[in-house]
Parts: C-alpha cells; structure tokens; sequence
C-alpha cells in the first residue's frame, strides 16, 4: 500500500543524525527546557524571518498562548474559519471568547476577505452575532483567526489591512503552512503573531506532539514564555497571571532540529510532486479541481486535496482507490458551525454555503515529499 505520508522513509534518511540527538539528551538529563529547546528556536525564528519564536506542546497550545496573551476572553468575538479542524474555534470558546465564523473563498478553502469584511461590519454595527438559528448578544470584535489551509497561506496583505482598519488583532493558524510564504514573507510571520504545529503529518512533524509560537514583538515573546509555564514571572514558583502547562520536550527539539536541516529540500519537493499530480490528472480528463496556489503564493502542501463533481462523485472515487489499496482522508466532512460542540451558537445547515459545498465533494489523496511520479501515475489511474 502507498502510505498516506512516509515518515518511514524521510526517517530511513535521517535516522543517525536523529537517534543521534535523541541519545544525547536522554545521556544529557535535561529533558525538560534544555539547550536544544533553545537552539531549535533560533533556527525556527531564521527560517521563518522573525525576530522570536517561542516552542510549546502543541499546535493548540500555540494557539492557546497567543489568544491568552492578547487578553481574549468572555465577550470577545474571534472572526475564524468553519473549514479547519475543531481546535482553531476550540481555543477560542475555552477562553470564554466567541468564534465568528465566515464562510470560504471557492478556489483557495481560506476565509473569504470580503465576507469577512462584512461580517466585521455587521458585528461592530449591532454588538450581535446573527446566524441561522438566532442572535448571540453582547459580543465585541477583538481578532481574527485565519486559517492557512492545507499550507496555503491566506491572503494577509488584505486581512492585515481590515484589521488595522477595525482595531483587530490578528493570529495566524500557520498550523498547516509552514514552509510556504505569501508574497515572500514565510508562514507564522505574516500576522503579528504566528501560529505552528509539529505534529507527526505536519510538513514540519515531531514524533510527538510539539508547536511554536513567532512575533517581532519582544514583550509578546516573554508573555508567551510566562503563560506556557503556568503564568511564571522571575521563578518558576512566581506565578505572575494564569498560564498552562505547555512547553516542548527537549527530546522533541532535538528531533526537529534533525528535521529543520532537510526540510528545505523537501519542501521543494512538495512542488514538484503537486505539479506532477496535477498534470497527471489534466493528462487524464479527470472531472476534478486541483488545488489552486495564487500568484505570489508557495503551498507546504500539508495536504494535496481534490474536489470531485458532487458527493456522489466522492464516493465513487473514494472506492476506486480503496480498491487499489491507495488510502485517502476528507478534510473536514462536517464543517465547525454544523458540530455538537458549537450548537449553542445557534448555526443551521445553508449558513456557510460554499464551505458545504466543499466539504460535500473534497478529499486528500497522499502527499508527502518521497512520492514518485510512478505512484502518482498510479493513484491517478485508480480514480479513471
């Protein structure tokens, strides 16, 4: 079977150098906060062009941090995405806080600016978020939340200029972009505050859990070194505000400093094998849309996800490769403003029409950076 991502085989190329760092840690003794927490850091903020980047334990918890460090809470309203995954509005409501969501642009999957826009000045217009279902009352903008889906990064020049516009701060949920870069700014330093997760399928993945956190701004970088430590001021058992428990493990770091040396490379490699995938299915007279990268834009190409006819033409397509033992993933199949966990926010089937539409008829068939064009040949043919 063609495997979805191929850990296996990026870790075959690096196995010394990582089992390597692995040993010296565990021979170090300084699993938690030690040097090459630091080290990794340094080289993360180089890559990404920022002045900081501060680890944690996870995607989420970057997230967490930065809505922590700019006071969201209890009557804020955060402008986000319905089409990502749970934990960019989950953050937000664990922090009191309401996720605003706005529906997609139709060729990229990230929020549409324009809607966005109208949904700012319908919420600063009447201090109410109207939806399908009724009225939540009492909310004030404060941020907006984009999220840079599938490692395309969204349109930040324009989101950027909104939020100036309105007094917003912006986060950046680079969780599934780094590596790509909008305008030649890289993801996680296109908003004040940028956003990463080092999850295993990420395009910059531990073998754990792990994020990061980047800014230009110093006393944001030493808000989010207090909160990810329970709040700490000059010692650990000074707790200066309320914080979590969110560091990286050192073992983890010394994995994705491995990781950071190649990644480069396969992030070229990412192009090359969306490219093949798209002339081979072109090639093929597949009733398909293939992923769309703006100029002035690079993809991490976290994902590779095609949209079918309907969702009918999904699911035959889903069997096809099935039977070709080729494994395949739909991100998302329910979007956020339809889930149990947002209910109370009084949402309806039809309030985000185009981020239905695309969840109805998208999937992701494998990508990572060692897939050759004769698997891809092979995956396209299994969908004729």
């Amino acid at each position: 079977m063609i495997p979805f991502i191929d850990l296996k085989q990026q870790y075959a190329l690096i196995q010394e150098d990582v089992e390597s760092a692995v040993l010296k840690v565990l021979r170090s003794g300084q699993y938690i906060l030690g040097p090459e927490v630091g080290e990794l850091e340094r080289e993360l903020a180089a890559f990404a062009g920022t002045k900081y980047a501060v680890t944690c334990a996870s995607g989420t918890d970057a997230l967490m941090i930065a809505l922590m460090a700019k006071g969201i809470g209890p009557g804020d309203a955060v402008f986000t995405t319905p089409f990502t995954f749970v934990a960019t509005a989950e953050v937000i409501a664990l922090l009191g806080a309401t996720p605003v969501f706005v529906d997609i642009d139709p060729e990229t999957y990230n929020i549409d600016v324009a809607a966005l826009q109208r949904a700012i000045v319908a919420l600063r217009g009447c201090g109410q978020l109207k939806t399908g279902g009724g009225t939540v009352d009492g909310v004030r903008a404060r941020a907006i939340m984009p999220v840079d889906l599938f490692g395309l990064p969204a349109e930040y020049d324009r989101i950027n200029a909104l939020a100036k516009q309105y007094d917003l701060d912006v986060i950046e949920d680079a969780a599934q972009s780094f590596g790509g870069s909008h305008n030649g700014r890289m993801a996680g330093s296109l908003a004040e505050i940028g956003c990463t997760s080092f999850f295993p399928a990420k395009p910059l993945g531990c073998y754990g859990d792990g994020g990061a956190l980047f800014t230009n701004d110093e006393s944001l970088t030493q808000l989010f070194h207090s909160i990810r430590v329970h709040g700490q001021g000059q010692d650990r058992y000074e707790n200066v505000r309320l914080g979590i428990t969110g560091r990286l493990d050192t073992i983890q770091a010394a994995i994705l400093l491995a990781k950071l040396r190649i990644f480069q490379q396969e992030i070229e490699a990412r192009q090359r094998v969306a490219a093949s995938y798209g002339a081979a299915i072109r090639s093929a007279g597949l009733p398909l849309t293939v992923p769309t990268v703006p100029e002035g834009c690079l993809s991490a190409w976290a994902q590779y996800s095609l949209l079918s006819e309907d969702e009918r033409h999904r699911q035959s397509i889903l069997d096809k490769l099935k039977a070709a033992e080729v494994p395949t993933a739909i991100y998302y199949p329910r979007p956020l403003h339809l889930q149990k966990t947002f209910a109370n926010l009084g949402h309806r089937a039809g309030d985000f029409p185009v981020t239905e539409n695309v969840a109805g008829r998208i999937f992701s068939v494998p990508m990572h950076p060692y897939l050759t064009d004769e698997k891809i040949g092979h995956i396209v043919h299994a969908m004729k």
